[in-house]
């Protein structure tokens, strides 16, 4: 995912076939668990698996899974530890990526994202080594179901904190600082509106091109990273032919 758009990025996480959607589900089970050992298993007093549990039903995960993952991280299932990691490299053509992870074999999965990077023209780097091409923000994503306006929508943002809004394809999409994504998420809520996702994201502040051959590898680098299921989300600063329809 690039960051230009949350809501593209989970109609097309939801728009794919039955093992992609089974691998998105492991993702989501890994972050409820997390969530969970952090926050208790609440969702009503834990806010990020409040969060996790919206973005589960977005994306179709059934209940019986949703209730099995918190479940499993409290303790009444056999539960697994996660850790989480983020590494940066740069992928060909010098573009810049994010990679987020959750796994139980640190070893494992900084071997495999290596390879990825490896194998397409990219190499991992040092921490901090990209991260600063890109912005940390939040953003919360909702169904517009009472038909805000634009102007209406972004009165609600200012109120709530958010410093962005975008509506498109009857989503309302805030891009606020992360420190306020809690209180923009409640004050869309409280709105009437349908949550469908509240997440941290790197948005890249400049995009690169890259054509031909390069797009080519660029394209398998990700589709690697993102088919490893301890991979959570990978961001980058490239203009994919995708970003430039939407």
């Amino acid at each position: 995912m690039s960051g230009h758009s949350k809501w593209n990025n989970i109609k097309n996480k939801k728009a794919k076939g039955d093992a992609a959607r089974s691998k998105i589900f492991t993702k989501i089970g890994r972050e409820i668990a997390v969530a969970v050992k952090a926050g208790g298993a609440d969702p009503d007093t834990n806010s990020k698996l409040y969060d996790i549990v919206q973005k589960a039903k977005a994306n179709n995960m059934p209940n019986d899974n949703i209730t099995r993952s918190i479940k499993k991280a409290s303790g009444e299932l056999s539960a697994v530890d996660y850790f989480e990691i983020m590494y940066e490299g740069y992928g060909i053509g010098g573009s810049a990526v994010i990679v987020e992870c959750l796994t139980d074999n640190k070893n494992r999965t900084a071997g495999d994202v290596r390879c990825a990077f490896d194998k397409n023209g990219g190499s991992l780097g040092q921490t901090n080594c990209v991260s600063y091409m890109f912005d940390h923000r939040g953003i919360v994503v909702a169904e517009n179901s009472i038909n805000l306006d634009e102007d209406s929508a972004f009165e609600l943002a200012i109120e709530a904190g958010a410093d962005d809004v975008s509506i498109e394809d009857g989503m309302v999409e805030m891009t606020c600082d992360v420190t306020a994504l809690a209180s923009v998420r409640d004050a869309v809520v409280a709105k009437g509106l349908n949550l469908i996702s509240a997440e941290m994201s790197w948005l890249p502040q400049t995009m690169v091109t890259l054509e031909g051959d390069n797009l080519v590898k660029f394209q398998r680098m990700l589709d690697v990273l993102e088919d490893n299921d301890d991979v959570q989300n990978v961001f980058h600063n490239v203009a994919l032919p995708d970003d430039e329809e939407e």
